[in-house]
């Protein structure tokens, strides 16, 4: 069992920037992919960004040229970096570790941009 434990979310203005990190309890060479989802009030969780082993990276569209997803096997850590936050970024986002069978969700960390 992995803990994930997400940080670095808040209140900032539109156009500011943020960073999240996932820190995960154990090892996160073994999961093939990494990645980022939110959820907003009253829509369903959507994928913001995700990374193969590979390094291949996915993005929606919303948020492309805006965010990035990096990954750092040796802290055991993922991190969205968020800039020219749009208030319509205003969600919850999960941090997801997955491999072929299996996956592993955070608790979420709250992101609220304000206009």
């Amino acid at each position: 069992q992995v803990q994930l434990v997400e940080s670095g979310g808040g209140l900032v203005q539109a156009g500011g920037s943020l960073r999240l990190s996932c820190t995960a309890s154990g090892s996160i060479f073994r999961f093939n992919t990494v990645g980022w989802h939110r959820q907003a009030p009253g829509k369903q969780r959507e994928l913001v960004a995700a990374m193969a082993t590979s390094g291949r990276t996915n993005y929606a569209e919303s948020v492309k040229g805006r965010f990035t997803i990096s990954r750092d096997n040796a802290e055991n850590a993922v991190y969205l970096q968020m800039n020219s936050l749009k208030a319509e970024d205003t969600a919850v986002y999960y941090c997801r570790l997955s491999t072929a069978t299996y996956a592993y969700w955070g608790q979420g960390t709250q992101v609220t941009v304000s206009s």
